[in-house]
């Protein structure tokens, strides 16, 4: 990290060279603050390819990487079952990190990576790209200041048809399945929300698990979840195309989220507000690259002195793991 002048410039290494990384690493060209430098894979051969293809000016083995003095902070996107030992690697080498979603399949994992960060003095960020720009933040808002009264319910849903049940969706020892690669996102609206309306996020209470195994994982799932006073009504799946639209329910109106959770390249830019009284009112909010943005709140932790992003900071990122592991506990226990 180097700071001159009041600008904050993050050196970038990317680990693992896949298809979410790509899209990171396109999305950093819209960043403020990072540059591409490095690029880090269990295959030297795929890091310099990719590192050609990106014009990131080293590439290597993780270690390699991680060795590197002039890598300021880096981006885990491989596989679920790996982010934990990267991470901790990562932060170990005296980097900041920001880790893919979800940060690992098991709570305990979790911990682990939060106490290498406080350990090592270093930012570590979950990577939920939905928690960045001028949407979520009107969300926040609107949930924070009580103008439609207290926030009573959030029902979300994202599902997808995968074209093949093969490969690293439905392989349970890579922890595939819909509930980590996209129930987390209605998930942590959820847990956001709640924490904005000034619910406790330690303690939820389980109403119901439903899920659908396919190849030995959770090909669809279900959950209503308790945090306080806010119900979450979460569905998911990777065997059938779900809508993407979200609803909050308030004492005084109901909010439509009508693309909940936009893309890897944009952020969503429009909400409905439908109170009680028949009013309609439809906010639209500018649009951020949400990869980029994310990139960008974690160099600013680095260069504050920070390890948390108040936009996902690390009391959320333990509620989301322990939701994701009892749910899919609950799921592959049939």
């Amino acid at each position: 990290m180097t700071q001159a002048d009041n600008t904050v410039h993050t050196r970038w290494a990317v680990l693992g060279p896949g298809a979410i990384s790509r899209d990171f690493v396109v999305g950093l060209r819209a960043s403020r603050y990072g540059v591409l430098h490095a690029v880090g894979s269990s295959s030297p051969e795929r890091a310099a390819s990719f590192a050609a293809e990106h014009g990131a000016a080293a590439s290597g083995t993780y270690d390699e990487i991680l060795a590197r003095d002039d890598v300021d902070a880096v981006y885990v996107g491989t596989v679920h079952t790996t982010h934990a030992e990267l991470a901790i690697r990562a932060l170990e080498a005296g980097k900041a990190v920001l880790c893919e979603k979800p940060a690992s399949p098991a709570l305990e994992e979790v911990e682990q990576i939060l106490a290498a960060a406080e350990r090592a003095q270093r930012p570590f960020l979950e990577a939920f790209k939905t928690r960045f720009g001028p949407f979520a933040d009107a969300l926040r808002e609107l949930v924070a200041g009580g103008e439609l009264g207290a926030l009573e319910r959030v029902e979300g849903a994202f599902g997808f048809a995968a074209p093949t049940h093969e490969g690293r969706l439905f392989d349970p020892a890579l922890a595939g399945g819909a509930i980590l690669d996209v129930g987390c996102y209605p998930l942590a609206l959820a847990i956001d929300l709640a924490a904005a309306a000034g619910q406790p996020l330690d303690a939820p209470a389980y109403r119901r698990f439903e899920a659908e195994l396919v190849s030995g994982v959770d090909g669809a799932a279900s959950a209503v979840i308790a945090f306080g006073d806010v119900t979450a009504q979460i569905a998911t799946s990777v065997i059938e195309d779900l809508s993407d639209t979200a609803m909050l329910r308030f004492a005084a109106a109901d909010v439509v989220l009508p693309n909940a959770w936009g893309s890897r390249t944009e952020s969503p830019s429009t909400f409905t507000v439908r109170r009680r009284d028949g009013e309609e009112q439809v906010i639209e909010v500018a649009v951020v690259q949400p990869m980029a943005a994310e990139a960008d709140a974690l160099s600013l932790a680095l260069a504050e002195g920070r390890l948390e992003v108040p936009e996902m900071p690390w009391s959320h990122t333990r509620a989301a793991a322990r939701v994701l592991t009892d749910w899919r506990a609950a799921a592959l226990a049939g």
